[in-house]
């Protein structure tokens, strides 16, 4: 097991802290795939005790310093036998807050992209139809239809600065992650990021984001049907720069957002999902598991969806069959979200068969029954499903669960569909040793700055470079332009913060609810704070364990 070898290098530590510098023999080969290797062909033995004297400078100095490199090169590999790829599984949940399904009594349910997950084919046939009106109807230059859309260019918590059309990401302290920001489909030099925000990286709150993700000139993408709006964005932007047309940021953005708009409310994506189902609807037989699972325990689960009656009935119809209403006890279409949460005026509203609207006042939400529109206050009164008892799953972190969780209190799932390609990346033995090296090397760079003669500083400068070079490799597994949805290189995203705050569990998908018992408890992973991660074992990487009881600590991982 990976736990075992673990213990043992961290006793090999000991050994090695202990008694003078002493050196533990080892057949292993040096590790050829963890970055640019450092002089000398193989990484000879275990660190050296810190308590060995260093040189007094110069040359025997810098010898010094490339033989730690070495040391830990050493140590890394060890660290990593073969078997700690693939610890990740990418069928789990995750929990931000621990939480019981035993004390969860109902079950709510956003549609799009939590019921019904699409195939990434739909992406380009939004980006086609929204570049289309925008040449046809909004008279914008023909040259755009050459564009397709390119599923590789954006990803998912993306800023857009309208008056820069500067499409960038954002770590979770509002800094701007150098070498991913965009104008068009071309990357900003650094420096011009930073002079564009006047000398820094850092955006104001006021001026990034309101609590929906809308600044005043910033506005951040947070669902996946975004993706292509910021492909297209990027695109007409790029045409505008190549053929040096003078144009408004402003109507620019809103032309393309409206056009994107469109493309939803004149009903051309529910048409073309209706059309072939089995395209573009994916795991309709796992969402029939999970439902009906949960009924069959005694749960009660509702609906809550912005998406109309008819499209929504079809796609059910197709996962789960023609008397899927009966799983529901409540269900609630054309929502208007986030304002159901928050807007204590609309009325609910019964709908018949057909999709035409009764007039009678609704007293009592009945189970085969759907309604429209109304409020989350004459929910909660109608029903009386309060605070903790209630679990909902949405995969807009925004619209769908942050006023669920901040202002009522029901327990939020969020449903991330990009987890599961990132945790395979995250199992690579590519990534797996390209990030543990960083973290070596980083934790050397911190204890090695003490050294500041001239050929020392050159080592440093030598690891600096290393260690950016393995960032941006670990940033392209994930994204060439933009690196992973959950990162930047050492922070965590903007969209890994909201997540963080706004749901209680995340995961790929609802079938991920299939592995665990309906009565399962989800505990977080207790991760270190600054000052506690000298009591984990990744410090190990570092060089920073200098604990007497280390040898105790060795099993936490």
């Amino acid at each position: 097991m990976a736990g075992v070898g673990l213990r043992a290098v961290a006793r090999r530590w000991l050994l090695c802290g202990s008694h003078g510098g002493q050196r533990a023999a080892s057949s292993s080969p040096s590790c050829p795939g963890c970055g640019p290797p450092g002089p000398g062909p193989h990484c000879p033995g275990a660190p050296r005790s810190a308590s060995s004297p260093a040189p007094a400078g110069g040359t025997e100095l810098s010898e010094h310093l490339w033989a730690r490199y070495q040391d830990m090169r050493r140590l890394v590999h060890d660290l990593l036998p073969p078997e700690v790829c693939s610890l990740l599984n990418p069928a789990a949940i995750y929990a931000n807050n621990e939480i019981s399904l035993r004390d969860v009594e109902v079950y709510g349910f956003d549609y799009d992209y939590t019921l019904a997950q699409y195939a990434d084919a739909l992406h380009p046939e939004i980006f086609n139809a929204a570049r289309d009106i925008l040449i046809e109807h909004y008279k914008y230059p023909e040259g755009i239809r050459k564009y397709d859309y390119n599923p590789s260019f954006a990803i998912r918590g993306l800023h857009y600065d309208i008056q820069k059309s500067l499409l960038m990401k954002i770590d979770a302290f509002h800094y701007v992650q150098l070498g991913t920001a965009y104008r068009g489909l071309k990357p900003v030099p650094d420096e011009e990021v930073v002079d564009l925000y006047g000398g820094t990286q850092h955006i104001p709150l006021y001026q990034m984001s309101g609590f929906y993700g809308k600044g005043p000139s910033i506005k951040q993408f947070m669902d996946i049907f975004s993706l292509p709006e910021m492909a297209l964005l990027s695109c007409v932007v790029d045409h505008f720069l190549a053929h040096g047309l003078e144009f408004d940021q402003t109507h620019l953005y809103k032309d393309v957002t409206d056009a994107i708009r469109d493309v939803h409310v004149k009903g051309l994506m529910y048409q073309w999902i209706e059309r072939d189902m089995e395209k573009y609807i994916l795991r309709g037989d796992e969402t029939f598991a999970v439902l009906s699972r949960l009924v069959a325990h005694g749960k009660q689960l509702f609906l809550i969806t912005n998406s109309p009656f008819s499209f929504v009935d079809k796609g059910m119809r197709h996962m789960v069959g023609p008397d899927w209403r009966q799983l529901f006890d409540v269900v609630i279409v054309q929502a208007d979200k986030p304002s159901f949460f928050t807007d204590r005026r609309k009325p609910f509203r019964k709908l018949d068969e057909t999709g035409s609207l009764h007039w009678d006042r609704i007293t009592r939400l009945e189970k085969g029954k759907i309604y429209r529109q109304g409020n989350l206050f004459d929910f909660l009164r109608l029903t009386e499903w309060r605070g903790p008892r209630v679990l909902y799953f949405g995969d807009h972190l925004y619209s769908d669960l942050a006023d669920l969780m901040l202002r009522h209190g029901w327990r939020t799932g969020a449903i991330i569909p990009e987890l599961e390609r990132e945790i395979r990346i995250i199992n690579t033995e590519q990534y797996m040793h390209s990030l543990t090296w960083q973290q070596a090397l980083t934790g050397l760079l911190e204890r090695m700055q003490t050294y500041q003669d001239a050929e020392s500083r050159q080592v440093l400068a030598a690891w600096m470079k290393e260690r950016q070079e393995l960032r941006c490799i670990t940033k392209a597994l994930f994204n060439a332009q933009f690196g992973s949805i959950f990162r930047t290189f050492h922070n965590p995203t903007y969209f890994s913060r909201r997540l963080v705050r706004f749901s209680d569990l995340y995961m790929a998908s609802l079938s991920c609810l299939l592995n665990y018992r309906v009565d399962f408890t989800f505990y977080p992973r207790r991760t270190p704070l600054q000052h506690e991660a000298p009591l984990w074992m990744d410090q190990l990487c570092t060089g920073c364990m200098k604990t007497p009881f280390l040898g105790d600590m060795a099993h936490i991982r």
